[in-house]
């Protein structure tokens, strides 16, 4: 089972969060992610955030990473929204 977990913070303090499970063993990790990131966004009611690059890569490197306004297009009332992988 996949589970990804899903933070918002502001000044330090957690606003809202959720997890997300995915079981469906046909789809490749990457998918698993994307489609849990979306899901986050759409529990949360935030829009879908960009990946940079540096995002993509601390995300390759240890399953965790962070999305901050400038990932946005529109303008946020939070800090960061934070996403990790809590089980594979």
């Amino acid at each position: 089972m996949f589970k990804l977990s899903g933070i918002i913070k502001k000044d330090n303090r957690i606003i809202a969060e959720t997890v997300v499970t995915d079981s469906c063993e046909e789809k490749s990790r990457t998918k698993k992610v994307l489609d849990g990131l979306n899901r986050i966004c759409m529990e949360l009611n935030l829009q879908v955030p960009i990946w940079l690059d540096s995002q993509i890569r601390e995300f390759q490197r240890s399953s965790h990473t962070s999305f901050g306004r400038d990932s946005f297009i529109e303008e946020t009332d939070f800090d960061f929204l934070e996403i990790q992988v809590i089980e594979e």
